[in-house]
Formats: C-alpha cells, sequence, structure tokens
C-alpha cells in the first residue's frame, strides 16, 4: 500500500495530513490538520512532533528520547511508548 505523506516528504514536499485518534490530545485533536515539513532523526529535538515509522506502523507522535546510536524514541501524549526508530520523515511545523 503507498503512503503519499511519505512519499512526498521524500520528495522535499510540505504535507498537509489529517489522521484519526486521540492518542496526541490535547496537542492535537483526532483528524485535526497537520502542517509536516520534510525532516530526519538526526534533526528532530526531545518533545518535537514528527511523522515516524516504528514497528511497520506509521505516527504523528511525540520524540520522547534522543540516542545517537538507537535514534528516536517515539511515543503518544498519553504516556505511550511506540519504540525506537531512525525512521522519521518529517516534522509537524504547525497544527492548524
Amino acid at each position: 500500500m503507498r503512503n503519499y505523506t511519505v512519499e512526498k516528504l521524500l520528495a522535499g514536499e510540505t504535507v498537509i495530513n489529517k489522521e484519526p485518534g486521540n492518542s496526541m490530545l490535547p496537542l492535537i485533536k483526532s483528524r485535526q490538520p497537520v502542517e509536516i515539513q520534510p525532516a530526519i532523526w538526526e534533526n528532530v529535538e526531545v518533545d518535537d512532533i514528527v511523522y515516524s515509522k516504528v514497528h511497520g506502523s506509521y505516527y504523528t507522535h511525540l520524540v520522547k528520547a534522543k540516542d545517537p546510536n538507537k535514534g528516536v524514541l517515539i511515543g503518544n501524549n498519553k504516556g505511550g511508548i511506540n519504540g525506537w526508530t531512525k525512521t522519521v520523515y518529517g516534522k509537524i511545523t504547525k497544527i492548524l
């Protein structure tokens, strides 16, 4: 299955995306549009909201920690942790 958001980010484009779910409340509501600019894991910081892939799933979640060997630890705004990844496609720059 194609992921058009990933394709556009990898092509250097800024993307407007709307994802369902309440795991990022109160920062982002379900299906609230966000602007995502291309980014890589080395260029994001703890507490940034990123669009990433962890264990085969795509998430718009927070960077909880950063490690030069492991990458970034991704989790939601409710205390949940998804795992470590170096697969970051973009950083949320605006919540619309």
